[in-house]
């Protein structure tokens, strides 16, 4: 029987002529730049005049709560948290895979060559640094972090990104000996009084790991695993981080996508707090705005002070 994270990863790309490709994302196609009539940047509140996307010293219109809205209602809990019956390593898998879609659409958008200028809004000469405000993003070269232009950083990530997921080592789709421990089936053992095996199921805590248990183990995911989605999240992270310092206004402001981006950024932030995945500090350079989207509940308290790892509380008398 195929594995969820088998069935979730079908049409992902290997082989053929999408090899490095995704998924269609949900995220709706770009607007050419050059429409814009109706951009909300000619209104009066916000002009090409007073702002400037790429200066470090400028207004960051997106930290403010009237920039901040979604093209979504809903609580982004009900797409993060594990269901009962899925393991715990398989879920997070597939939430590596559905965040790297959601970012791999967003990042089209700057990637995609103008007809006029023969180059995309994210070139070598607009952003020569992987840069998120006064912040530079250095890749290693040769052993040594370098400074690296921000289309080469981002290029780099994706086929990164890619590799893993299609690495059969970390991310395995074999069939696995055994059935993989999941939550419901934790819940039926305590209450029939019987023990689960905890050698075959994830620890209480994302860094509870030890030689014997991880998370992931039951179904056939290396002890390295956790960290590997880790360190994932965080180059995610920092693209995102790109995305909103260097292009905001241009393109997603000027063509009224503003609120789809900010619409992927809390849900990544939502599976990002929920399961420990990027640490607080990583997240400073976009914390003004992830402040507002708790504030406004858009990222959920489930996913704060402990997310998936917080101690139920004890049952009322």
């Amino acid at each position: 029987m195929a594995t969820f994270f088998q069935s979730v990863r079908q049409g992902f790309g290997r082989g053929g002529n999408n090899k490095n490709t995704p998924p269609k994302s949900p995220v709706q196609a770009p607007q050419d730049p050059r429409t814009m009539a109706n951009s909300p940047s000619l209104s009066n509140s916000l002009t090409l005049d007073n702002i400037a996307a790429n200066d470090p010293n400028a207004p960051k219109y997106f930290f403010q709560e009237k920039y901040a809205p979604l093209n979504v209602r809903g609580n982004f809990l009900t797409l993060c948290a594990c269901p009962k019956n899925v393991e715990l390593g398989e879920w997070l898998a597939h939430q590596i895979v559905e965040q790297y879609r959601l970012l791999h659409g967003m990042l089209q958008v700057i990637q995609e060559t103008n007809g006029v200028t023969g180059v995309p809004i994210c070139n070598e000469s607009t952003c020569p640094t992987m840069s998120a405000g006064r912040l530079t993003y250095t890749w290693l070269v040769d052993g040594r972090a370098a400074k690296i232009s921000a289309p080469k950083f981002i290029n780099r990530v994706e086929k990164w990104i890619v590799s893993k997921i299609h690495d059969p080592v970390m991310f395995p789709t074999e069939k696995v000996t055994g059935i993989p421990e999941t939550s419901a089936m934790k819940d039926a053992a305590a209450a029939t009084g019987e023990p689960a095996d905890q050698s075959e199921g994830a620890p209480a805590g994302p860094n509870a790991t030890g030689s014997d248990e991880w998370i992931g183990k039951s179904s056939g995911f290396p002890q390295t695993f956790y960290k590997d989605c880790q360190g994932i999240m965080k180059q995610m992270f920092r693209c995102y981080a790109h995305l909103y310092h260097a292009h905001w206004l241009n393109p997603f402001w000027h063509i009224n996508k503003h609120d789809i981006l900010n619409m992927c950024f809390v849900h990544f932030v939502t599976v990002a707090k929920y399961y420990q995945l990027v640490s607080d500090k990583e997240m400073e350079p976009m914390q003004p705005l992830i402040d507002l989207f708790i504030k406004q509940q858009r990222v959920p308290p489930e996913a704060l002070n402990g997310g998936h790892w917080a101690v139920a509380p004890p049952p009322s008398n």
